[in-house]
């Protein structure tokens, strides 16, 4: 028997308290961890010059980072009050507005930072003409307007998206069904993930002919990259983009059950809840790869320590 769209929209809210508990204490637990290690990052960047590529893309990801996170207490909110949206329907339209904004920012500047160190790891001769600050913030900037004219049709959804009656928010887990939707997904996607696994391995092929102690630091810093970044699109971006796909070819075959739509929807509630995963894996890949990040840290750590043995 095939879900009605009734069906669906009876469905929606219908989170249970055990479920509610589980998705607020989550993201609770993210944004503890996320604010200030992003705000450190955000206020070390800005007051370091951007003299190189990778200090742009880096600032720019921190920033990203943030506007994620924004939106972080309104699905504590949504999930404390018994799944009810109580913010009406353009902070509904501007949640899920930024929710796509950080993710496909935080996807392709990942993805310039790899291709960064290819041409410094790989070409470091050749690429010392293209890999200029002024460069890099010209395609970031690019990468902004063009990820922020793409998300915002979702500033300018019909308001039938939010029912302000049973405190309905769809954009919240917003999950377009149309083919339009599978095809943006891919390419959005398979872009970067392209991008970072073709820098990688011509990186390791690379790294593999350095044998020269005094190259080792360079060695170390590219694998703590890889490392961490791949780390990050493993837990917060894969499994995400898998379960869009899935979702979007059941709904085309048009024989989706009630069950299978539940079954769905749960597992594009928990991976779309996955995604803040990345809020929190990005200050320690800035702890590992930025020194003015790691010293305004540890330098924040050591004034903190010093004031509770003075209290002593």
């Amino acid at each position: 028997m095939n879900i009605s769209e009734e069906e669906i929209w009876g469905s929606i809210g219908s989170e249970s308290p055990q479920e509610n508990v589980i998705f607020s204490t989550f993201y609770i637990l993210i944004f503890i961890i996320a604010v200030p290690g992003n705000a450190v990052a955000l206020w070390a960047f800005f007051h370091q010059d951007s003299t190189s590529p990778f200090k742009v893309f880096l600032k720019n990801l921190s920033v990203a980072d943030l506007s994620y996170i924004l939106i972080l207490p309104m699905r504590i909110v949504y999930h404390l009050s018994d799944s009810h949206w109580p913010f009406g329907h353009v902070v509904c339209q501007l949640a899920g507005f930024l929710f796509y904004l950080n993710m496909y920012c935080s996807l392709y500047l990942m993805s310039f930072i790899s291709l960064d160190r290819f041409l410094a790891v790989v070409l470091p001769l050749r690429s010392q003409s293209v890999r200029k600050a002024m460069y890099a913030k010209v395609v970031v900037g690019i990468l902004w307007v063009i990820v922020i004219l793409s998300m915002s049709p979702l500033l300018f959804l019909k308001k039938n998206m939010t029912n302000n009656s049973t405190g309905v928010c769809t954009m919240l887990y917003l999950e377009n069904k149309s083919p339009k939707a599978l095809i943006s997904t891919v390419v959005a996607f398979i872009i970067p993930l392209t991008t970072i696994v073709v820098s990688y391995i011509l990186i390791l092929l690379k790294l593999r002919t350095l044998k020269q102690r005094e190259e080792r630091p360079v060695k170390d810093k590219a694998i703590k990259m890889i490392i961490l970044i791949v780390m990050n699109f493993l837990f917060a971006f894969v499994p995400y983009h898998v379960s869009r796909i899935i979702y979007i070819k059941s709904h085309s075959l048009d024989q989706l059950t009630a069950a299978s739509y539940e079954s769905l929807r749960r597992a594009n509630r928990i991976t779309s809840a996955l995604t803040c995963v990345n809020g929190v894996l990005d200050p320690v890949m800035y702890f590992f790869l930025n020194r003015a990040y790691r010293n305004k840290l540890l330098q924040l750590f050591e004034m903190r320590a010093s004031n509770s043995h003075s209290l002593l």
